[in-house]
This record gives C-alpha cells, structure tokens and sequence, in this order.
C-alpha cells in the first residue's frame, strides 16, 4: 500500500499535469480565436473603386477587397450616426424614438450600464470572452468615446463604461474628440467658430494636417503593441471622413478634374413620392457660410454641386491612405494571417440625390453604405448581392470567433454567405426614420409613413427602377398589400409610443 504521505505528492503531481494541459489548451484555444480590426467610416457610401466605381481614387481599400467579401446590399437600420452605431453595437433593431437619434447610445447604454442585463455591446461581450479591446476614434456616437456636447469641456464619462480595455484618441492641435470631428486646418473647428464655415476645404498639410492622420498614426502604434500580446485582440479604428466638412488635404483633391465629376443621376424629388419623405438638409445648411442653401425646391448649381462631390471625394482619399497604413501595419507585424477584417460604413449619403445633401432619409441611397469583410481561412475574392444588415454583424463575428451567444439579438450570421453557401439565407433588411419604416427584399422597397391622414405607403421596383425615382404605390396596391405582411415583421412598436 502506498504511504499518505507518497500518495500526497503523486496526486500533487497529477492535479499540476492537468492544470498544466489546463493551461496549454487555453492558450492554444486563445491562438486559435482571430484577432479583429473593425474599421469604421463614417457617412461611407459605396463609392469605392471595388464597388466599380471607377472614378474614385481607393487603391488600399481595393486590395483589402481582393481578399475579401463585397457586400453590395448591405443595409443600416437607421441613417444617422448614433442609432447606426447602436444597432451595429447591440444588434438590435430601434424599439422606440430614442432609438432613432444620436442620443441612443449616451440613453440607453452609458447612463444604464449598471442595470443591464447582458453586454453592453458585442465589443463588451467579446471583453468579457477573452479579448483585449481598444478603440481609438469613432465607434460609437461621440469622436473620442466620452460623453459630452459638441460644445462642452470633454468628460470623463465613457460612452461604452463596459466595453474597452483601452480607449485611446489624439485630438492633436483640435483639443478635444467634437473639436477633431469637425476640424479644419490649423486647429480651427465648426464650434467653436459658431458655423460660420465652408461645408468643404482643401489645405496645402501632411496627412496628420487633419485628424484621421493622428489617428492611423495612433493605430499603427497601437498595433505594435498589441503584436505582442497572447490573447487575441478587438482594435476599433474609428475615421471621420467623408463626414462633413469635406475636409482633406489639397494632394487627394489632386487626384480629382472637377469637370469630369458627374451629378448626381437623378436629382428630383421622385415622381408620387411626398416632399416630407425625404429631408430638409439641416445638417448640411448648418455650415453658415457655404455658398448655397440645399432645399427640396430648388436644387442646387451644377457647379456648386461638383465642388461639393470633389471635396467628398478627395474625403474619402484621404481615408482611403489612412486605411492603408493601417493594413500595411498589419501585414508588416505578421498579423494579417489571423485577423478579421472589417470596414463598415455607419450609413449611406445622398450627394444631391433627390436634392438632398445628407442622410436622414428611408431611400437606398441613405441606408445602403460600405460593407468589407475578411476572414483568414474563409474569405476569398468575392463579390455578393445577398441583403445583410447591421445588426447581423454581432451574431457573426461571435459565429466565427466561437465566442457563446447566452443572448439573443435581431440579427442573423452570414457566415455561410462569407463560405459561400448562401441558399438558405433570407434576403430582407428593415430600416426606420422618426415616423416611417421600411423594408427592403430582393425586388421591391416598401416604406410606410404614419401621417396625420393615416398611414401613407411608397414602393419602388428595383427591377425596373434601381435608382427610385418614381413610386408605383398607387399602380399595385396587390403588391403593397402583399409587402406589409413582410414589412410588419419588422414592426418593432416603434410607432406605438
């Protein structure tokens, strides 16, 4: 019979083996999890050369879409940046008016982080699983993380409380995170100049001369950093631009010829469609000293009007070269073979489409943004037309990093469309806007309206009118009647309040 006190050391030994294994099959479970670079950027229609835009100047973005999967139907659930961004987060569709305002995140989430009952985000929940977050620049609502006014000191209040291992921005010459979003050269801002701006500039600086330059800057270094690091990493690099102010430096306005810059495709209110359907432009008229006024009566000059499309352009140039550096970091550090990728633009925009210089509308054209995804080991060259959303983002990346979901959301993996099996998957992506909603399938857009005379319905035929120019409501009312059962699925109660 073994001695106790043998018997102690030989059963020592067994629990330091199993925990030893313990520990090696974590760490290889940790190697094994993909790192994540979510790239956002911000107002990004699709005008990107890989989405055959071939007037546009984005070479670095280009070549992540070569190893990469296109989503050219991809659909936010609202067109403004905040409840974008918490829809994205949360992955859940808008539930109320708040919902549908850039407030949704600092209400719903930073004053209630305490008392809710899953994570705060998928950011927070991939934390919680694992990873090491950081984030630099414009992930959620506010430019630099922090809860405050675009006019007030910057707090020390998070706007994810739960969400980041780090949070890290530099304002550079600006000050503070809204001073940097809406900056223009030599540390001047739209506040604190009270609007009296241009809604464009072009200035002779480096790419640092403007913010998202301090901010490739900062991710790169952070990439170094987090290079050496075990456990696998969320970086979310956050770009301003081609938010207003059209703001870049003069090199990437260079690459444009203004008079070869065509106008919008069709710039009238569409035929049958309510003014009240569209927008007033009072963002873009907030820059006091733009040369024209945008309204639905009048559209603006031609001239006018290929200024303003050059500046958004050179915009996203200008992005486009900071995105490279990112990705170059990538690849230089060894890191680009275990890393997803995505670049996410938080809603679409409206370049004198309609007559309107903005979002803030139900039509494709102002939900319809951006969308890049690549894996290692899954993502190929490859372009799709099946409809995804937002809010399906946080289902997927739990789905192809193994991260358990205890918790439902609104959204769906479309993990096997990045495989390439995409038979089973449902082509329908919903999207609301203060008293409307809409829904959006293969052929069709439906948008219904809660007026004061009962609800009012627009469709349009993507077959025969991609662009939406006229609403053929009232010519198939069987079609609209048809539509609603799919469009009420998405009714959320929004409208019940």
């Amino acid at each position: 019979m073994m001695s106790r006190i043998p018997l102690l050391f030989f059963c020592l030994w067994v629990v330091g083996q199993c925990c030893s294994c313990s520990q090696v099959d974590q760490t290889e479970i940790k190697k094994k999890r993909p790192n994540i670079l979510f790239l956002s950027i911000d107002d990004l229609r699709p005008d990107l050369g890989c989405y055959g835009k071939d007037y546009i100047h984005s070479p670095h973005i280009d070549r992540l879409a070569e190893e990469s999967t296109i989503f050219t139907r991809h659909y936010v659930q609202v067109a403004t940046c905040g409840a974008s961004r918490y829809a994205m987060l949360t992955g859940m569709l808008p539930v109320s008016q708040d919902h549908v305002n850039n407030q949704a995140i600092v209400k719903y989430i930073s004053s209630q982080s305490d008392s809710l009952k899953g994570p705060e985000s998928f950011i927070h929940h991939l934390k919680d699983n694992g990873y090491h977050t950081v984030g630099i620049g414009k992930i959620s609502h506010s430019a630099d993380g922090y809860v405050y006014g675009y006019r007030e000191p910057q707090s020390n209040q998070r706007e994810l409380p739960q969400s980041w291992s780090e949070l890290e921005f530099n304002a550079g010459q600006w000050g503070n995170g809204w001073n940097a979003f809406f900056a223009y050269a030599n540390g001047v801002s739209r506040e604190p100049m009270d609007k009296q701006v241009k809604p464009y500039e072009s200035a002779q600086v480096e790419d640092d001369g403007y913010p998202d330059g301090l901010t490739a800057e900062l991710a790169v270094s952070k990439l170094k950093e987090l290079a050496d690091r075990e456990d696998p990493f969320f970086l979310g690099v956050g770009f301003f631009k081609p938010h207003l102010p059209f703001t870049a430096p003069q090199k990437y306005w260079d690459l444009y010829d203004r008079e070869e810059i065509e106008l919008a495709p069709y710039d009238s209110i569409p035929v049958n469609s309510a003014p009240s359907s569209l927008q007033n432009m009072g963002e873009f008229n907030g820059y006091k000293k733009g040369e024209e006024r945008a309204s639905l009566e009048k559209k603006l000059s031609d001239d006018y009007a290929q200024l303003l499309r050059h500046g958004y352009y050179a915009s996203i140039s200008y992005t486009d070269a900071q995105v490279g550096k990112v990705l170059d970091a990538l690849d230089e550090l060894g890191l680009s073979e275990n890393t997803i990728i995505v670049l996410w633009g938080d809603h679409g925009y409206n370049l004198g489409d309609y007559r309107v210089w903005g979002k803030h509308t139900m039509f494709d054209r102002s939900l319809n943004s951006a969308f890049i995804m690549k894996v290692p080991g899954i993502s190929q060259a490859r372009t799709t037309d099946r409809i995804v959303s937002t809010v399906d983002l946080y289902p997927t990346l739990m789905d192809l990093c193994e991260v358990p979901m205890p918790h439902d959301t609104d959204g769906r993996s479309f993990k096997k469309i990045l495989e390439g099996e995409e038979k089973d998957w449902k082509d329908v992506s919903y999207g609301y806007w203060r008293n409307g909603m809409t829904v959006r399938n293969d052929r069709y857009r439906l948008m219904r309206f809660n007026r004061e005379d009962g609800p009012q319905f627009e469709l349009y035929d993507h077959e025969t009118d991609p662009l939406e120019t006229i609403n053929v409501a009232q010519l198939y009312p069987d079609k609209v009647e048809e539509l609603q059962e799919l469009l009420n699925a998405g009714d959320t109660g929004l409208h019940d309040e």
